[in-house]
């Protein structure tokens, strides 16, 4: 839980917009109003050296019609070229990234990530950074479906 205490302003909005829909574990789900947006956030066991703080997220964007979006924000800006591995216990998923974010390639991808989420222990992200040294963020999975439910709710009650 403690790398949960600022987890949540990982992802842009204003912070007095923000609502606490629950901690489970190393998992956080909040929701802001402006623009209306739910998610389920963790930071990875250890954040390395990293410029900026890496995150794991399944968002859900109701005016866009959006729901369970994978988003990574890697712990170091990946070499331009370098494919980028999302690993859950023994599923590989390819993503596609650009600098330090990472996404799932289409929406049946961000489903089977979720899906594998709530059965796995352990995520990792690996790639290789600019400086062409191997990289890997772990994430415990621990709570991730329950954080990831309560953000659906969160956004699913029109809020």
């Amino acid at each position: 839980m403690k790398r949960l205490g600022l987890a949540f302003m990982l992802l842009a909005g204003p912070a007095a917009a923000r609502d606490a829909l629950g901690i489970y574990e190393d998992w956080g789900a909040f929701r802001d109003t402006a623009p209306p947006r739910c998610f389920a956030i963790a930071e990875p066991v250890r954040k390395g050296h990293a410029k900026w703080r890496p995150f794991a997220a399944v968002s859900h964007w109701p005016r866009q019609r959006i729901r369970g979006q994978i988003h990574v924000r890697l712990s170091r800006e990946k070499r331009e070229g370098a494919a980028v591995t999302l690993r859950i216990d023994e599923r590989r998923f390819a993503m596609v990234a650009g600098g330090a974010d990472a996404w799932a390639p289409d929406p049946a991808t961000d489903a089977a990530i979720i899906a594998a989420m709530r059965s796995g222990r352990s995520m990792s992200i690996s790639s290789a950074a600019a400086n062409g040294a191997a990289f890997v963020d772990v994430y415990i999975l621990k709570g991730a479906a329950t954080a990831i439910d309560a953000a659906a709710l969160g956004c699913a009650r029109g809020r």
